[in-house]
């Protein structure tokens, strides 16, 4: 099976957070499982570029990438290297799998794909859900998306990765079928959880990207009116205005001695999660969550908005709680989870096997080869 994956980011572009590894991890265990796969991507680095050669082929941990340059420094990715070499490449593929919407790098390549009539599947990844259409430059997303995207969608299969982004990508867009299916997530090597005393204060944690979807402003709200001792650690990244915007908010609210900016973390994450009592993320809207796997495979339970794409899983497994994503909602959450010692020691001891079992990368894997195999069979 020959697979063409493109992406606008690729790795190691870590700055775009959590769909990076998932989509990487997916081409890797693809070629594992025997696929012929190549990733056209760009050398968009944030507002850099990758130290990357353009246009050339290379091995990152065993998949085949090539990188090309983009002419614009921001979301929209343009590549027109990118969109020649898929023009003439493309035909040569048995499916053509296009990471994430609204930019050029996926709106044009797909509109390549279906015109040589080559097999699309189109990973949403949270871009096409009611509230990016409200959120940045939504009244351009709905003139595009009335004049082309809505009629070239019509023409792709979709995958979704929860039940929330599929009734989300529903209520947005028809298709030719769509399919469910988990995110690969990295787990730790350490399958034994880091001991950790319950007791005050109660440690928090937010491990993510920072920007306005997080709800990141929401959680410290929420903090400002809370009587219970609490810590907050903070890790990640974003837009350094608006980092200064929500410390300046945790000085307004007093709270800022009870928190910790550690900034990006990598390697050590699962040591970190596994040191705090609770995760939290209180997002607006959320297609997936890759931290909330994370954090459970590390032992620590998660309080995640009912807007996360994980919620009726964390919900259905018991490993964690639900909140809406509001200040008063978080505050008598947080409050009430402070006292439950016996569940968030449970989910310590049993979070990390369940998580182990239910993204299984083989099981996962199998799951995708079927969902190309029967796109390809139609």
């Amino acid at each position: 099976m020959k697979i063409l994956q493109i992406s606008a980011s690729y790795k190691p572009a870590f700055i775009y957070g959590g769909p990076i590894m998932s989509v990487s991890m997916l081409c890797e265990q693809l070629t594992k499982a025997g696929c012929d796969i190549m990733v056209y991507t760009t050398t968009a680095n944030g507002s850099n570029e990758l130290p990357v050669t353009p246009n050339q082929p290379v091995n990152i941990d065993g998949v085949t990438v090539t990188y090309f340059k983009r002419i614009t420094k921001d979301h929209t990715h343009f590549s027109p290297a990118l969109l020649k070499s898929a023009w003439q490449n493309v035909k040569k593929y048995d499916v053509v799998h296009i990471q994430a919407w609204w930019n050029l790098v996926s709106v044009l390549s797909c509109l390549i794909a279906v015109w040589r009539k080559v097999p699309v599947v189109v990973s949403a990844r949270g871009t096409l859900s009611p509230y990016s259409f409200k959120n940045k430059n939504g009244m351009i997303k709905s003139l595009i998306h009335r004049l082309l995207t809505r009629p070239l969608l019509k023409r792709c299969h979709i995958h979704t990765t929860s039940e929330y982004e599929q009734n989300s990508v529903n209520s947005i867009v028809r298709y030719k079928s769509i399919t469910t299916i988990y995110n690969f997530v990295k787990l730790p090597d350490n399958t034994s959880p880091e001991e950790i005393l319950i007791a005050d204060p109660i440690k928090l944690i937010f491990l993510s990207r920072i920007e306005e979807k997080k709800g990141l402003d929401i959680l410290l709200n929420a903090l400002g009116m809370i009587k219970i001792p609490f810590h907050l650690t903070i890790a990640g990244t974003g837009n350094s205005i608006y980092i200064d915007q929500l410390k300046a908010l945790a000085i307004q609210k007093n709270i800022d001695d009870h928190i910790t900016w550690t900034g990006f973390i990598n390697d050590s994450k699962f040591e970190l999660l596994g040191q705090h009592h609770l995760f939290v993320l209180p997002s607006h809207d959320e297609n997936f969550g890759n931290t909330v796997i994370e954090s459970l495979s590390a032992g620590t339970a998660v309080l995640i908005s009912e807007t996360v794409g994980l919620a009726d899983y964390v919900k259905n497994k018991q490993l964690g709680w639900l909140c809406l994503p509001n200040p008063q909602s978080i505050k008598e959450a947080i409050g009430r989870i402070a006292q439950q010692h016996t569940d968030l020691l449970r989910i310590r001891n049993s979070a990390g096997a369940i998580i182990r079992d239910d993204f299984n990368e083989s099981r996962l894997v199998n799951q995708y080869l079927n969902m190309y195999q029967q796109i390809i069979s139609a």
